[in-house]
């Protein structure tokens, strides 16, 4: 059997190397007798006489030997040839540099003849997936070791299984098996609501999906126990064994892979007559096609549309005229869509189902577009079916953006912790600095600007948290009518003169529970934001309103449960928000504005505090007619006039000095030095620790008291809460503050379990540690 590769044979490229050396063995000889001749010594001649016939001796076995062997390799190498050649997955051959030796039919159909004298698989399968040689220097060395080895591997068009097996120590079987052709029915058909299955040349049923299922009953495995007027005619009409009495359906058949067929069933009424003509089937048969509740194209070779049913005229419009080409109507495959019509034209891909995008002006529409091929009047019709998948797009994108705000969130997270820590030592070390110098030292408005800066970073930190809803929170009771007159000062800086801010109350409003400094983030983001959407000037308008709802209500997937809200509402006149934007304005880092205008956390941010506070916040937006941002928030119907706030303390405040034992334990040195450092100044003995299992090692004299523990939350090996439980064993009247650079929320549940603790967040002043501690003891 010839082979079809263009590769040389590497029994032959191994004789020749062999012949070489062979030659190389003989030349020696030839030189060993013609010296013999002429060395005077008749011992020595002799002896390279006897050293020359050794040699050629050797030479003539090496031959044999080696011809012997060439005769068994060139069998093995047919057998396997001839063993390949008829499997349907491509299979290769190899030497043990990864040249190809031989391909089989299915491997020459999918991947050509070779194009080059010595082509290697690495170069024949680099276009069916990214860096082959690592995938197949893996599998092959495995193949040396084991004898066979197998990968499965992440294609563009899916998932394939390579195997390899080593059939002698210089050549190897490689064999690809497509696994999306073997269960792309399962995948993607099952979804379609029109009944359809797989079925093999013997008629055995591989794959129905669910709409033939139920219309079965169940699970069948051969088409007599499907039809009862067997041979399947294509196009036609027969009878199904149905779960409810007999049907009549008119079947369409695809060619599949590996000789299968992909079988529709349209079903049909009882009028509708049992033979059809060739002038219909050449037409498509509209009449049947148009009620299905499917949309089904049939198109040329070109992909030029032939034929589209009511279902695909009505998705389409217009652009579902005969003749249209068909890459008009789709687009987003993430290759030409010629180029997949071309394959499948040519018998590749069939049956795949493939998500792409319609291209309609007036709405977001994607399509699960399944491909089938025959020949009709001699010539390649593609089918088309077609379903709208838009739902299933939407919830997928959803997901995505979930689990992209939760890598945000948690990157946020870590980045915080971290900066908080740097934060505390920075500003705490400028107040130990502060307290050795006067208003009247040189130094004292350096040391206050880089305090300040300080603070505006640790600002920063809360705003970048503030879109993962993991910032501290220090809530109290507000009345919005006063924080807005309060804050109206400084909108009106913010809007300048070519804009007018006006506010209204509701006289009626009820306070709510919120944290005043972020609430007020929000609003100035709100109030920028609208008058930057008026360059020529116009009037925003703040208003605010009691309202009552006695049911839930859903908007933008959002669910407002019953009872009394307070609604802030931010409306302006400027030039609006796109529709296919709106969606999209709560997303981090997305901006409407031009480069260097905005840096798309404004809204993010916004969002995330106002989800965190336990309320809503929606849009309403028309181009060039403006935008109104409405905040909803539960009205607080407590009685109590202030909440009590663990929270921030004036950095003017002194305090008296205090008495006690505090153990801190801190894996951050410069944190644990500056917080050592503040505490033995307001009189206290500080005993250190880095890390949780050197404190509890401190803890073990029983003679040693301590009045306080300081802990930071997270560290390396134990963490805080739980240290801290084991010594409060045999100290349970110990206090406890645990501090740390993430939110409070990270460890609520943890901390609640633990009597006699607080929690002061990073960064935190001089005093503020301090004082935290004083009440603690007292």
């Amino acid at each position: 059997m010839s082979h079809t590769a263009l590769a040389p044979d590497p029994i032959s490229r191994t004789a020749a190397g062999m012949s070489a050396r062979v030659l190389h063995v003989a030349v020696f000889a030839l030189v060993l007798f013609g010296v013999a001749f002429y060395v005077p010594d008749p011992v020595i001649g002799l002896v390279m006489f006897g050293a020359g016939g050794s040699l050629a001796a050797l030479t003539l076995l090496i031959r044999l030997f080696s011809a012997r062997d060439n005769m068994r390799q060139t069998k093995v190498s047919d057998a396997i040839a001839q063993f390949i050649e008829h499997d349907t997955a491509p299979s290769f051959t190899t030497d043990i540099d990864g040249v190809i030796e031989h391909r089989n039919r299915a491997a020459r159909e999918r991947f050509g003849i070779a194009e080059q004298a010595e082509e290697t698989l690495v170069r024949c399968l680099r276009d069916l997936f990214a860096n082959p040689s690592a995938v197949l220097m893996r599998l092959q060395n495995r193949a040396e070791a084991r004898g066979s080895a197998r990968e499965d591997i992440v294609t563009r068009r899916g998932h394939v299984r390579l195997f390899v097996h080593q059939v002698d120590s210089g050549r190897f079987l490689w064999r690809l098996e497509d696994l999306i052709e073997r269960n792309q029915a399962g995948r993607g058909v099952d979804s379609l609501s029109l009944p359809m299955m797989t079925v093999s040349r013997s008629g055995t049923v591989l794959f129905m999906n669910e709409s033939l299922r139920r219309i079965l009953g169940g699970r069948v495995k051969s088409l007599e126990r499907v039809f009862d007027d067997l041979p399947l005619v294509p196009n036609g009409i027969h009878r199904v064994h149905g779960a409810d009495g007999p049907l009549r359906v008119r079947v369409v058949e695809i060619d599949g892979a590996g000789g299968r067929q992909e079988v529709f069933l349209i079903p049909i009424g009882d009028e509708e007559p049992e033979e059809v003509t060739a002038a219909a089937a050449q037409a498509g048969d509209g009449g049947s096609l148009d009620s299905l509740p499917v949309a089904l194209l049939k198109l040329d070779r070109e992909g030029r549309i032939l034929f589209a049913n009511r279902s695909a005229q009505d998705l389409f419009g217009e652009a579902s005229r005969i003749g249209q080409e068909f890459h008009h109507l789709v687009e987003g495959l993430g290759r030409s869509v010629k180029d997949w019509l071309a394959d499948a034209a040519d018998g590749r891909g069939l049956g795949r189902p493939e998500f792409v995008r319609a291209s309609v002006p007036d709405r977001e529409l994607y399509l699960q577009v399944s491909l089938g091929r025959s020949i009709e009047a001699g010539r390649t019709v593609l089918s088309v079916v077609i379903n709208d998948a838009t739902e299933l797009k939407t919830l997928e994108a959803q997901f995505v953006q979930s689990q992209k705000m939760q890598a945000i969130g948690q990157l946020a997270g870590g980045v915080a912790h971290d900066f908080n820590n740097l934060l505390t030592a920075i500003s705490g070390h400028c107040d130990l600095l502060l307290l050795r110098h006067d208003q009247g030292d040189q130094d004292y408005a350096d040391l206050v600007q880089i305090n300040q800066n300080a603070n505006r970073a640790a600002s920063l930190v809360g705003q970048l948290l503030a879109f993962s809803r993991k910032q501290n929170l220090q809530p109290e009771i507000l009345d919005l009518r006063d924080t807005l007159s309060d804050l109206t000062h400084l909108l009106n800086r913010l809007v300048g003169e070519k804009v007018t801010l006006s506010l209204s109350h509701d006289p009626g409003l009820r306070p709510i529970r919120a944290d005043k400094r972020q609430l007020e983030q929000v609003l100035m983001n709100l109030v920028v934001n609208a008058r930057d959407a008026m360059s020529n000037g116009g009037e925003i308008r703040v208003s605010t309103e009691a309202r009552y709802f006695a049911e839930a209500f859903e908007r933008d997937r959002a669910t407002v449960a019953p009872g009394d809200y307070v609604v802030v509402k931010v409306e302006d006149e400027g030039v609006g928000i796109p529709a296919d934007k709106l969606a999209k304005i709560f997303e981090p880092f997305f901006t409407t504005k031009r480069t260097g205008e905005g840096t798309g956390l404004g809204l993010s941010t916004a969002y995330g505090i106002i989800k965190q506070t336990g309320g809503y916040i929606f849009v309403d937006s028309f181009v060039g007619s403006g935008t109104t941002f409405s905040l909803y928030f539960p009205a607080y119907d407590r009685t109590e006039e202030k909440v009590a706030v663990q929270g921030k303390t004036d950095r003017s405040q002194q305090y008296q000095h205090g008495e006690g034992v505090v153990l801190l334990v801190e894996d951050e040195a410069p944190v644990r030095a500056f917080a050592s450092r503040a505490l033995r100044m307001r009189g206290y003995t500080v005993l250190e620790a880095e890390n949780a299992e050197d404190a509890l090692d401190t803890l073990a004299d029983p003679e040693l008291k301590v009045d306080v523990f300081v802990t930071d939350v997270v560290m390396p090996g134990m963490d805080g809460p739980t240290w801290v439980r084991k010594a409060l064993v045999d100290r349970p009247d110990v206090q406890v503050v645990f501090m740390s650079g993430y939110a409070e929320d990270s460890f609520t549940d943890e901390q609640s379990a633990i009597a006699n603790s607080v929690f002061l967040p990073k960064p935190f002043s001089l005093n503020e540690l301090t004082q935290t501690v004083r009440d603690q003891i007292q």
